[in-house]
């Protein structure tokens, strides 16, 4: 294993072990799942590179759309759970009281 690919599934595994363990408030969820789809952008992007595909160039394009739309939705619930309930702790969103 080279050393841009351990990097690359370390960033992805600190991401996704920072959203499972650091649960506290919404914008560290947020940034959780970012660093999750940066990590996963550069190594789709990395990929046709590595193997000599032309084919697989637009792969990492749609990824990145992708990311900016969960992005900005994820924004918009940040916005909104603030002005509601007051704060972005998760501890005080439950799906059962809506």
């Amino acid at each position: 294993m080279s050393l841009s690919h351990f990097s690359f599934y370390s960033a992805f595994t600190f991401s996704a072990l920072g959203l499972a363990f650091h649960r506290t408030h919404l914008i560290s969820a947020l940034l959780c799942l970012e660093g999750m789809m940066l990590s996963m952008y550069i190594s789709l992007s990395m990929w046709p590179i590595e193997n000599h595909y032309p084919s697989f160039t637009l792969a990492p394009v749609l990824m990145l759309a992708f990311s900016a739309c969960e992005a900005g939705t994820g924004l918009a619930m940040l916005v909104a759970t603030t002005r509601t309930h007051g704060s972005d702790h998760l501890h005080n969103l439950n799906l059962l009281q809506c």
